[in-house]
């Protein structure tokens, strides 16, 4: 397997993929944007940092890729909308550099309390000015943290050591984890009004680009503190530039911004109150090994056991948690699979149910393996990356149940679909711990193996259907494997389900068919 590695990756995550024995790796830091769409169709995997841009031109290009590695905690860089589309995982080393950029943002809290960037500067070029830099203790100060995740929760616990208070804002903070961290958790507004210091610690999305502008400076108390270590975009760089012009903000301290590398004409370059960096967040020696490792064990695994951990667009699965989940994985896909080649592609909606044991466990990779399967007849690109956001743009209608009553078996899963030929349901589930069984197809019990090539047979429940239809497939000379049975009752609707040894012709499929007691016929390849 092939591996691309662009923008100066630290030399442990190359070795990493080298020593395996199991990939050729191109280093390559100088491709223009373009080289990179001509030559990403030769690779399996990417790894970048935060120079080169994964855009949907280069992942419309890269025929054999399957996943792209950020080594670092964001991945803005990275066209992931695009990427999911294609069915490319895309992942990033998150933990890597969580205690490096943490301290970054403590470093310039510091800075900017003390003045030390220009007080140094000054120094420098002659001046002793020791009077003009007043600066202010941290400790007993409020410190607002927007964002407790890795890094923000770091951020905290050292601010916490220093002696400040710390409130904090998350919408996935609790009472119980704030109180673990030592925090008080408030709405954002009343953070903006009681924070001496603000530090921000989000991701940058729609709902964050500008969460620090006017209308917050607005809510602020006079002579707040600004720092930003997580991504350009979080702060409004022109709004903070006013406020600091008006008093409001006593000053800045930002790692990142809107355009990197920033403009020269940017107004806050040029305001003493404002402390900045190039984007020094995560650039430690022991974070970027870090990263580089994180990404690299993570890439291998993923290419080489199936394994995903650190994916923003599929739910992470350990060794261990693809171990066990790997068998109900298998039966989603064929049930899927079974479904679309039985019974039409032309979907509008699918039911999945979960039902039993298997509803105690993450559901969302086996409703993934549902849709793989049966989507996957229609366009062979499709897997269990993207299967969900194939579905979304086909129009086609999801929904999934869980429900721990077990029914019939300890575990059972259940595909009902839509399509332009009507409504059907299949049922399948494990015997034991990986034997697979198709237990009910549109109500008819029947307890099949899903596996090779097979023939659907709706047919009339009446004497002789079993010995004409293998006469049939006899005299065709192909050998019937398995032959299972199912109707509703006696003498009415019933299906046959046949497994063969050999594919079944257009010409063999239409001579049955043409047997008077058979409605009609699928072929099926599982």
């Amino acid at each position: 397997m092939r591996v691309l590695v662009c923008d100066n990756l630290d030399q442990a995550g190359v070795d990493i993929f080298r020593e395996s024995g199991r990939f050729e790796v191109d280093v390559r830091n100088d491709l223009t944007p373009q080289q990179l769409v001509d030559v990403i169709g030769d690779y399996d995997a990417l790894v970048v940092r935060s120079k080169t841009k994964v855009k949907a031109e280069v992942l419309e290009a890269a025929a054999r890729l399957k996943v792209v590695g950020r080594a670092g905690t964001g991945v803005d860089n990275i066209d992931v909308p695009a990427a999911t589309r294609r069915g490319v995982v895309v992942m990033n080393a998150a933990t890597g550099n969580t205690i490096t950029t943490a301290e970054h943002a403590v470093a310039l809290m510091m800075a900017l309390a003390r003045n030390i960037p220009i007080a140094s500067e000054t120094t420098r070029r002659g001046k002793w000015e020791k009077t003009k830099f007043m600066g202010v203790e941290l400790a007993n100060k409020t410190l607002g943290v927007v964002g407790t995740g890795k890094i923000g929760s770091v951020v905290a616990n050292r601010a916490l050591g220093l002696q400040m208070r710390v409130v904090a804002f998350d919408p996935f903070l609790s009472k119980e984890g704030a109180a673990k961290m030592g925090v008080e958790p408030v709405e954002l507004d009343e953070l903006f009004a009681r924070s001496d210091f603000i530090t921000i610690h989000t991701p940058l999305t729609a709902e964050t680009r500008g969460i620090i502008g006017r209308e917050a400076f607005s809510k602020m108390k006079k002579g707040v503190r600004v720092i930003n270590c997580a991504r350009g975009g979080l702060v409004d760089e022109a709004a903070l530039a006013e406020a600091i012009r008006d008093g409001v903000v006593a000053g800045a301290a930002l790692d990142v911004f809107e355009q990197e590398p920033v403009a020269a004409d940017n107004p806050l370059l040029g305001m003493d109150q404002v402390v900045v960096t190039p984007h020094l967040g995560a650039s430690t020696e022991e974070a970027q090994q870090a990263v580089a490792t994180i990404i690299a064990r993570e890439i291998a695994d993923y290419l080489e056991t199936g394994t995903i951990r650190g994916a923003v667009n599929f739910p992470s699965m350990t060794a261990e948690q693809l171990t066990h989940l790997g068998p109900y994985l298998g039966l989603g896909e064929k049930l899927g699979s079974f479904s679309s080649q039985a019974f039409g592609r032309d979907l509008t909606e699918v039911e999945m149910e979960f039902s039993g044991e298997v509803a105690g466990l993450d559901v969302k990779p086996i409703a993934q393996a549902i849709l793989t399967g049966l989507l996957r007849p229609m366009s062979d690109r499709v897997n269990y990356v993207n299967a969900a956001v194939v579905a979304e743009e086909g129009g086609i209608a999801v929904r999934q149940t869980t429900t721990s009553q077990a029914r019939d078996y300890s575990s059972l899963i259940t595909v009902r679909t839509r399509s332009g030929e009507g409504e059907h349901e299949v049922s399948g589930a494990l015997i034991g711990r990986d034997d697979q069984r198709l237990l009910r197809v549109d109500g008819m019990t029947m307890d099949a193996v899903p596996s090779g090539h097979m023939v659907l047979l709706g047919n009339k429940d009446v004497p002789g259907v079993i010995g004409r239809v293998a006469t049939a497939l006899g005299d065709a000379g192909i050998n019937i494997a398995r032959f299972y049975l199912g109707r509703r009752g006696q003498g009415g609707d019933a299906l046959a389900l046949i497994q063969v040894d050999d594919p079944v012709s257009d010409a063999v499929l239409a001579r049955l068919t043409e047997l008077p007691e058979v409605v009609g016929a699928r072929r099926v390849r599982l």
